[in-house]
């Protein structure tokens, strides 16, 4: 008899949720591309958006990333995701405390950045990422007003994703989806190297 009780009260419990759950998606009605932030200080901002990219590659959408900060290193996520078709612009001069050239990085951010325009006006384009751009931003490298124009006034079906630390304040304001990403543990910290294939 217990048993019996406890299963029905569990059914009880699950239905009421199934119509929460169904009256939300229900309501859900609008169909346009969204903009997504992954912004926080822990590890795994790229990492979510080149899930959302592989998803994408995998419904056989028409992808197109711009890779601020980004070296000459080793990319694993190039290595695997051009074989699909999805088109890299990568900035190539590394962190910005180790180049120490302003100038340089400035220039190299706006080649970078003259490709993710083109792409955010490209109806080709079904998914959009424009990974570290807010380092751009908050280096004063990028102009916020127009990546801001870009980014609304792209097809209205492209979605893009934004990472990077220190998102700016508009940034947020117009992204549909924002996701705050926060350390509580990282392998750097207690001296273990970053590792290929895990970390980039």
């Amino acid at each position: 008899m217990e048993t019996r009780t406890n299963t029905e009260r569990h059914r009880q419990r699950q239905q009421k949720i199934k119509e929460r759950v169904d009256s939300r998606v229900a309501a859900a009605t609008e169909r346009k591309g969204i903009v997504i932030v992954f912004t926080g200080n822990g590890k795994g901002k790229s990492t979510a958006a080149f899930g959302t990219v592989t998803r994408a590659i995998g419904h056989g959408k028409t992808v197109g990333v711009a890779q601020f900060i980004k070296g000459q290193w080793d990319n694993g996520e190039y290595n695997t995701l051009h074989q699909h078709n999805v088109e890299f612009h990568i900035m190539g001069t590394g962190f910005t405390w180790e180049t120490q050239n302003r100038e340089e990085d400035i220039q190299a951010a706006h080649a970078v950045w003259q490709e993710s325009k083109r792409m955010l006006a490209d109806a080709r384009y079904d998914l959009v990422v424009l990974d570290e751009l807010t380092y751009m931003l908050a280096y004063h490298y990028l102009d916020i007003q127009e990546v801001i124009a870009s980014i609304v006034n792209r097809p209205s079906h492209q979605s893009v994703v934004v990472t990077g630390r220190g998102c700016h304040s508009q940034l947020l304001d117009i992204a549909d989806t924002v996701s705050e990403i926060r350390p509580v543990k990282h392998a750097f910290d207690s001296g273990i190297q970053a590792q290929s294939g895990i970390d980039w």
